[in-house]
């Protein structure tokens, strides 16, 4: 006798399988896109204005190296997405579209950064992050609305995609400092261009890490860790690169470091508030038994 699930089952079998295809060009395409087969590195891209001491916000190098984390975590989704219990979730129907769009959109960012021409790359490089960041936001908005099945769907599924919407959400703001710095005739690693209405770059700066860190704030109430651990490592490598490096400003590096401090503490009020309720709530419960 057929399982009645499995009819089910079998039709997702093709979008699935498209999901984890879109997985494996993604990576390659993204190899090819970063300069590792004769392209240019990213921080050389788009005349040095992607590079890791371009602008105030710029993360360090060493920043980069969560996008290894972020691969596996795809590769792990790709692979768990073919099971039949994944096939078959309504959750994993809904969310596997968009995650494949979000794979081939990072792709798609390293080949606009090619581009030799920072008036072509930059802007382009900008429109492709900005679409990436509300397929990520949908993709969170996803994941908050329909619990995990299982503990692997938290991790590959949800902390996937969240450690990847937390590290674009950094990414969005570096992108769009060095697309502003190129429009106001900025060189990469000026730490005083000429600003509207005589705004300094590192008041600029802190105004811009502010704003991130309220984002980090806003995320926390979701009580989920892993956009705010992307957040604060991003933040964090912005704050030792302004501390230490080319282009030292240590106003901005104080303040990134504290926006850092700030994501992780909401998160970590937001789970002990969390954490001190429960045990009304189950006593309550209880007491009306």
């Amino acid at each position: 006798m057929e399982h009645p699930g499995s009819t089910g089952h079998r039709h997702q079998l093709v979008p699935a399988a498209l999901t984890a295809a879109s997985a494996v060009a993604a990576l390659v395409l993204a190899t090819f896109g970063s300069g590792a087969f004769g392209g240019t590195a990213v921080q050389d891209a788009a005349g040095g204005y992607l590079s890791a001491t371009a602008t105030p916000v710029s993360p360090a190098a060493p920043a980069f190296s969560i996008w290894s984390v972020v691969y596996a975590g795809i590769l792990g989704y790709a692979v768990w997405q073919l099971f039949p219990a994944a096939r078959g979730s309504g959750r994993q129907r809904a969310v596997r579209p968009w995650a494949a769009a979000s794979m081939l959109l990072n792709a798609g960012w390293l080949w606009a950064a090619q581009v030799a021409e920072p008036s072509l790359a930059l802007p382009a490089t900008m429109g492709v992050m900005l679409v990436l960041l509300a397929v990520l936001c949908r993709l969170f908005a996803l994941h908050l609305s329909m619990p995990a099945a299982s503990r692997a769907e938290r991790i590959l599924s949800d902390g996937t995609f969240g450690l990847y919407l937390g590290w674009i959400c950094v990414a969005t703001v570096a992108n769009a400092a060095a697309l502003l710095g190129f429009l106001l005739g900025a060189r990469p690693g000026d730490a005083s261009p000429s600003l509207p209405a005589g705004l300094a770059a590192g008041t600029a700066a802190i105004v811009v890490l502010a704003v991130a860190a309220g984002i980090g704030v806003a995320l926390a109430a979701t009580r989920r860790w892993a956009p705010l651990l992307a957040m604060a490592w991003g933040l964090g490598w912005i704050a030792t690169a302004r501390l230490a490096g080319p282009l030292t400003m240590p106003e901005v590096g104080l303040a990134a470091a504290a926006a850092a401090a700030v994501v992780l503490a909401s998160g970590l009020t937001v789970r002990l508030r969390s954490g001190r309720r429960s045990p009304l709530r189950r006593g309550s419960r209880e007491a009306h038994a």
